[in-house]
């Protein structure tokens, strides 16, 4: 009785601790590589534990592909100044990704140009007038 308890408690540590490695696996991104594609937004889903953006592209033979594009958490997107509302659907946008290693169509984002020119990242913008600092004189 004690070893099955002691193996189920075991199992239920270290199976989530798995499966949450394999979810912040990058292998089937290729990160040497980046590609810029424009497309109309069909979806953008804010939330956890990343956002995503289903982007309809047209392929080189005129077919409609949709692009999954993987973002990074609205915690870091809020911090970069996202907001849930940023992008909508229907909305045209360029999209630069790392693209899959599969050629399926999508990628892990870089940033993306709004219809209005602005250029959005997961990173916040540098301040305008970065503070200096001044060494006491001695």
């Amino acid at each position: 009785m004690i070893r099955s308890t002691f193996a189920t408690v075991c199992l239920a540590v270290l199976f989530p601790a798995g499966a949450t490695f394999a979810h912040h696996s990058a292998a089937g991104i290729d990160r040497n590589q980046s590609k810029t594609i424009t497309g109309t937004v069909k979806e953008f889903r804010w939330g956890n534990p990343h956002a995503w953006i289903d982007l309809d592209v047209a392929n080189e033979k005129g077919v409609v592909d949709t692009w999954s594009i993987e973002m990074t958490s609205p915690t870091f997107l809020l911090r970069a100044g996202w907001r849930s509302s940023t992008i909508k659907a229907g909305e045209k946008l360029s999209v630069t990704v790392r693209p899959f290693r599969d050629g399926t169509p999508g990628g892990l984002f870089v940033s993306v140009t709004l219809a209005d020119g602005r250029v959005m990242t997961e990173r916040a913008p540098a301040p305008a007038n970065p503070p200096v600092s001044v060494a006491p004189v001695n």
